[in-house]
């Protein structure tokens, strides 16, 4: 679970810097500490400030797979952040309690921005899932998740 939590800590850094034009945080820098929560809801704060500038959804920002606009990152980021979240989900047995339209509009944008790209080093090939199954069992499975039959 440390390290599901410090990727989501270093990509909202990540996610920051780009939006805000900084220089990128350090690979494999230990970024939580003795407080792994404080360090979350330190890089959340980071990245919902960088993104609630004037501006910045509407502007292109360059990344490693290429250019989007500040919405599209935003969108990136979330299908991410869901998709981790339901990994922590499963990892504890604690329910996922995510907004079922915000899952949705996350796959589908998951589908359409991954349609174009390559998967290699980021998502395993999608999996099979229930069609009638949440939104975001759906957006794990599409990631490349095994997803538990529903009871």
């Amino acid at each position: 679970m440390r390290e599901v939590v410090a990727h989501l800590v270093g990509m909202d850094l990540v996610f920051a810097a780009m939006i805000q034009g900084g220089p990128m945080p350090e690979r494999g820098a230990d970024r939580l500490g003795d407080d792994p929560v404080g360090a979350y809801r330190s890089s959340s704060a980071a990245l919902l400030a960088a993104f609630s500038g004037p501006g910045v959804l509407e502007r292109s920002y360059h990344g490693p797979l290429g250019s989007a606009t500040g919405a599209e990152r935003l969108q990136i980021r979330l299908y991410d952040l869901l998709a981790h979240g339901w990994d922590l989900a499963q990892a504890t047995r604690i329910p996922a309690r995510l907004p079922e339209d915000v899952a949705e509009r996350a796959l589908a944008f998951a589908r359409a921005q991954l349609s174009t790209q390559s998967r290699t080093g980021r998502f395993a090939e999608p999996r099979p899932v229930e069609e009638t199954a949440p939104a975001i069992d759906r957006l794990a499975a599409f990631l490349g998740r095994p997803v538990p039959p529903q009871l």
